[in-house]
C-alpha cells in the first residue's frame, strides 16, 4: 500500500477512483484530516494532506506522529512525501523537483519521536530516505518530462516565517540544496514505524539570497506551486504504479528497529506500548515484548 503526503497546494489527488474520505483515529491524536482511500492507476493508495484541506494547519502545529500512525493503520508500507521548497541553489529553479537524499534538521518546536520513558529506541538516520523509492521518483520525473535532481540536502527550519537573507547564506554556506518547513520529523518517525520514505521537494522560489529575484512571498510561491502542483499529479500518476506490489524493501527499510530498542522488556511501559500497537507492530509480533 502507497501512501502520499501532499504539501502546500496539493490537498486532493486527481484520477482517483472509488475515492472516499475516511475518519482513521490515532492515540497519538488527531491527524491532519481524514485519509483519502482509493485507486490511482489500478492501484491501492492512500493520500494525506499535510495541512488539511484549506491548509489551516502550520507547520509546527502539523501533528506529524498522529499523521504517519494513520497511514501505518491504514496498511501502508511505503510513503512519498511532497513538499514545496524554496532553492538554495542557481541551478535548480522554480519548478524543479529534487528527491532529497539527505537532511539537516534545525527544527525545535515539534515532538520528534514515538519512543519515550518505558520504550527506548534509536533508529539509524544515515540514509535518511529510501534509496529504492526515490530512484523511482526520479525516473517518473524524467519519463515525463519534468525537471528533476537525483539528490540534495533539504534543511528543516522551524518557521512560519521565511529565512533571513543572513540565515540563507549560511544554508548556502553548509552545502544546502533546498529549503522547507515540514520534512522533519516526518522522515524520522517514518523511520521508526519501519516504514520506506521518500521526498520529493517542488521548488518554489529562490530563497531570499538570490537578491535578483527579490524577496520571498506567500503570493509568489502560490504563483508557482499551480505548476508544481500540475507535475506532482503526473509524478503520481507513474510513480504508483511503479512501487505497487513491492514487499520487502531491499535497502532495510523494513526493519529499522533491529538492534535500535534499547528498553529491557520487563520494563516496558504498557501505556506506550499500547500506543505502539500499528507503528511498532512487526517488532512485538516478532516476541520481542
Amino acid at each position: 500500500m502507497i501512501g502520499v503526503i501532499g504539501g502546500s497546494g496539493l490537498y486532493r489527488m486527481d484520477d482517483i477512483a472509488d475515492a472516499r474520505w475516511e475518519n482513521v483515529t490515532s492515540p497519538f491524536g488527531a491527524p491532519s484530516d481524514a485519509l483519502l482511500f482509493g485507486r490511482l492507476a489500478g492501484h491501492d493508495v492512500v493520500f494525506l494532506p499535510r495541512h488539511g484541506r484549506g491548509h489551516r494547519i502550520p507547520p509546527t502545529d502539523i501533528n506529524v506522529r498522529a499523521n504517519i500512525d494513520v497511514l501505518k493503520r491504514a496498511g501502508c508500507t511505503q510513503i512519498l512525501s511532497l513538499t514545496a521548497v524554496g532553492s538554495l541553489r542557481e541551478e535548480l529553479p522554480p519548478g524543479t523537483l529534487v528527491v532529497v537524499d539527505q537532511f539537516i534538521d534545525r527544527t525545535f518546536a515539534r515532538v520528534k519521536t514515538f519512543f519515550g520513558p518505558g520504550f527506548t529506541g534509536h533508529v539509524s538516520m544515515a540514509e535518511p530516505v529510501c534509496g529504492r523509492m526515490g530512484d523511482v521518483a526520479a525516473a517518473a520525473a524524467k519519463s515525463q518530462g519534468i525537471p528533476v535532481s537525483r539528490g540534495g540536502t533539504y534543511i528543516v527550519m522551524e518557521g512560519p516565517q521565511f529565512s533571513t537573507r543572513a540565515e540563507s547564506e549560511l544554508y548556502r554556506s553548509w552545502g544546502c540544496s533546498v529549503i522547507g518547513m515540514t520534512a522533519m520529523p516526518e522522515a524520522k518517525l517514518a523511520r521508526e514505524a519501519e516504514m520506506c520514505f521518500c521526498t520529493v521537494a517542488m521548488v518554489t522560489d529562490y530563497d531570499c539570497w538570490h537578491t535578483a529575484h527579490g524577496a520571498v512571498t506567500a503570493h509568489a510561491v502560490a504563483e508557482v506551486m499551480a505548476g508544481n502542483v500540475t507535475h506532482a499529479q503526473n509524478l503520481l500518476r507513474k510513480v504508483v504504479p511503479a512501487l505497487a506490489g513491492v514487499g520487502t524493501c531491499d535497502r532495510g527499510c523494513h526493519t529499522a528497529l533491529e538492534g535500535a530498542v534499547m528498553t529491557a522488556p520487563e520494563t516496558y511501559d504498557p501505556e506506550l506500548v499500547g500506543k505502539l500497537d500499528a507503528v511498532c507492530a512487526r517488532f512485538f509480533a516478532k516476541g520481542k515484548n
